[in-house]
């Protein structure tokens, strides 16, 4: 599957850090954007979206100057947490003074923790939620290094569980209703419970459908990053994420008559063919080392034909 194929929403960029992720990502939205309505996100929390495009972005959907179908958001999940809690405050404390001995006290105070890895569940839920609404056509999500990317594709499982926990306290209330009242009507906390889960669907479906979803691995030539990228995608593979290319990015292609690149160059080109032996099956895109930092949209399309040159019109 090609990258420009329509079928193809949502393309999720990761690897380990300071291996040109942010730059790939969006030099990739700008070369999508001469054909398709493109929204780049960043769910790294040291956002460089911004500085990638020399303009301000933030948590909110930007233009990108310059270019009529490109836009950009730098997703602040704890925010998204935060708003989440508070539209839905009611129905938790519902479920929560239904389905437990606390008293009120203890539940506001419980319900002000903020649950490890929950801001990470609901900015992937947000960006689920904007992909559903079907406003644009491709979707790029600049991830976080590594670790932080394969905890946000995790995220399904750890809602889901956050899900069954209280669903379980639900059950406890029904089940007790149910017996001195003979039936049970669903309230607003069964309604939110119900929500989430669908949404859990909702984001497996996506990140497993390999026509509407890939996942593009960035490494450098190096030994650590190399064998990082093989962690990646091993992990990728075992959460059913499609993985078909691989960037080395940073490479000495054209050393010139300088002796440091000289060697360089020889050192890269070993390191390329055992990316290549590691990784036969996935096509092998590489960029060269570019002479001067790729900041702003006139170097970011420059760049871009280094690695999507068939994204051009």
């Amino acid at each position: 599957m090609q990258l420009v194929d329509p079928a193809l929403k949502l393309i999720i960029i990761g690897g380990k850090g300071g291996v040109g992720k942010t730059t790939v990502a969006a030099a990739l939205a700008l070369a999508l954007a001469k054909q398709f309505k493109t929204i780049v996100f960043s769910t790294d929390p040291a956002h460089s979206l911004a500085d990638s495009f020399a303009q301000p972005i933030g948590d909110c959907i930007v233009p990108i100057h310059g270019t009529p179908r490109c836009y950009a958001y730098e997703l602040d999940a704890e925010r998204a947490f935060k708003s989440f809690m508070t539209q839905h405050l009611q129905e938790l404390q519902l479920i929560m003074d239904t389905g437990t001995y606390f008293d009120q006290e203890d539940i506001d105070m419980l319900l002000q923790l903020t649950l490890p890895g929950m801001d990470e569940v609901m900015g992937l839920k947000a960006i689920t939620d904007l992909i559903e609404q079907g406003e644009y056509d491709k979707y790029i999500i600049d991830t976080a290094p590594t670790g932080h990317a394969l905890r946000l594709l995790a995220m399904p499982d750890l809602l889901d569980s956050w899900v069954k926990t209280f669903a379980k306290l639900r059950w406890k209330y029904r089940t007790v209703v149910s017996t001195f009242r003979g039936e049970y009507s669903p309230d607003a906390g069964d309604d939110l419970l119900l929500s989430l889960k669908k949404a859990v669907k909702r984001i497996e479906a996506l990140l497993k459908n390999a026509q509407q979803c890939e996942f593009i691995p960035v490494t450098i030539p190096a030994e650590m990053a190399i064998a990082e990228t093989e962690r990646l995608v091993a992990s990728l593979r075992q959460y059913g994420i499609a993985v078909r290319r691989l960037i080395l990015n940073q490479v000495v292609i054209n050393p010139s008559n300088d002796a440091l690149l000289r060697a360089k160059h020889e050192e890269h080109r070993l390191f390329r063919r055992r990316v290549q032996e590691r990784f036969p099956d996935l096509e092998l895109i590489t960029i060269g080392l570019q002479p001067t930092e790729v900041r702003g949209r006139e170097k970011l399309e420059q760049f871009s034909q280094f690695i999507f040159p068939t994204s051009a019109p």
